[in-house]
């Protein structure tokens, strides 16, 4: 059986127009924020026909032990083996806090057995600033340069001067970057998050110059 890569660019649209779906508002704490996110791409995988697991776990050979998956998507099929799973389809990996952003992009590719090695990889952190961006997706193309996965990396950061959170994701295929998109996500007057699409939020009247220099 092939094992098809992902649209995970489509992912990354469909993860943009339904964030004000997920209700988070200002009165939740960063735990419920990356619960919620992690929830939304587990039901994704379960109606696309993968199995979900939450915290499941794969095993880092650099580190001699299992380390935990925040979310993994498992592909069965009967024709392939009645007992077991042909492929890990999916390893996301979702972080709050700037200063995991390296041991993020080392646990979605880390060497591991040749059953665990994801095909297609998907990473959500926050990062300092727009800088650090260049440098993390340097890592990811020196890392995917042996496990040759399908991968999205969205980066997320406070622009205190559009008092905004810009949303940068890129995606890599196994030679390289191949799209990068970007989006906005903005609390609305209720307090609730939403977000837009950079060319949406340039076409209501918003000063785009911050937005625009990387």
């Amino acid at each position: 059986m092939n094992k098809p890569h992902l649209n995970l660019m489509q992912f990354f649209d469909g993860f943009v127009i339904n964030y004000r779906k997920l209700n988070l508002n200002t009165q939740h704490n960063r735990s419920m924020f990356t619960q919620k996110e992690i929830n939304y791409f587990a039901d994704l995988g379960e109606m696309l026909g993968f199995d979900s697991y939450i915290e499941d776990s794969k095993f880092d050979k650099s580190k001699n032990r299992s380390r935990p998956m925040d979310l993994a998507w498992w592909k069965w099929d009967k024709r392939e083996d009645p007992e077991n799973y042909h492929y890990l389809a999916l390893h996301l990996e979702r972080e709050s806090l700037p200063m995991k952003d390296e041991e993020t992009i080392e646990k979605l590719f880390s060497e591991t057995e040749e059953g665990c090695i994801p095909n297609d990889v998907v990473g959500i952190q926050y990062v300092d600033s727009d800088e650090r961006i260049s440098f993390l997706n340097k890592l990811v193309l020196h890392k995917n340069k042996q496990q040759k996965s399908n991968a999205l990396m969205v980066y997320r950061f406070f622009d205190e001067s559009l008092q905004v959170q810009k949303v940068l994701a890129y995606h890599f295929s196994a030679e390289g970057m191949v799209v990068e998109r970007k989006a906005i996500c903005k609390e609305d007057e209720f307090g609730y998050f939403s977000m837009i699409f950079e060319e949406e939020f340039a076409a209501s009247g918003v000063e785009m110059s911050c937005i625009n220099s990387k």
